[in-house]
């Protein structure tokens, strides 16, 4: 099977299997989803959207947010992964935004990624999600289940990961491929005990043809 005749039907597989597919964090403008996703880092969505209705209901906006203490901030994020370092970055690029931005995410990759707790992920999910643009952001589920699916060949890091991803996706599909693979990991090809059993990618599967997992 060559790499290209992979690809098409693992993402004929996704397209069949998951036609509508969107991020499960919750928000209501593109400054929440962008702070969303500094919440999300190495902590659940299902958390994140606990957190964010009463951080969103106190600071609904960059201005308000940028008004705000880091230990004022803390208190709404303190359930979640390193809720110090996030309320920290939630106040510094609330500042930045309000500062440099007129209080709005700019629709640029290099510009977000000048804004505290955003790298280059966080900068591909706003792309794609917020902004519709065909960017791979690439996380640890993106990065497990591309390499054992095959997608991904001894990529050592996101980063190279994402340049093999984007190089055989299809640019009207990489939008959803991101979702689709984030959740196929999150759901299915979980780290510990993948659940091939219930996965209907085994065919092209190169870690089902070495070590299936059955029930």
């Amino acid at each position: 099977m060559t790499k290209k005749e992979r690809y098409q039907y693992v993402f004929d597989w996704f397209q069949e299997a998951m036609p509508i597919v969107e991020t499960e964090l919750e928000y209501g403008s593109v400054f929440q989803l962008v702070v969303a996703v500094v919440l999300s880092a190495q902590c659940t969505d299902k958390r994140v959207n606990q957190i964010t209705p009463d951080l969103f209901a106190r600071y609904p906006d960059a201005k308000q947010m940028a008004e705000a203490s880091q230990d004022e901030i803390l208190d709404y994020v303190k359930s979640c992964s390193y809720p110090n370092s996030k309320a920290g970055y939630l106040m510094k690029l609330s500042k930045m935004l309000v500062n440099d931005f007129d209080g709005e995410v700019p629709n640029d990759f290099v510009a977000l990624q000048k804004l505290p707790g955003v790298g280059r992920k966080t900068a591909n999910v706003i792309m794609s999600v917020a902004f519709k643009q065909p960017t791979m952001a690439v996380d640890t589920h993106v990065f497990r289940v591309s390499e054992r699916i095959g997608l991904t060949y001894r990529a050592r890091n996101p980063f190279q990961a994402e340049k093999q991803l984007v190089k055989f996706i299809p640019e009207h599909l990489l939008q959803n491929a991101h979702h689709w693979l984030i959740l196929h990991g999150r759901y299915v090809c979980l780290a510990r005990k993948p659940k091939c059993y219930k996965c209907g990618l085994t065919e092209w599967c190169k870690f089902y043809a070495k070590k299936p997992v059955s029930k």
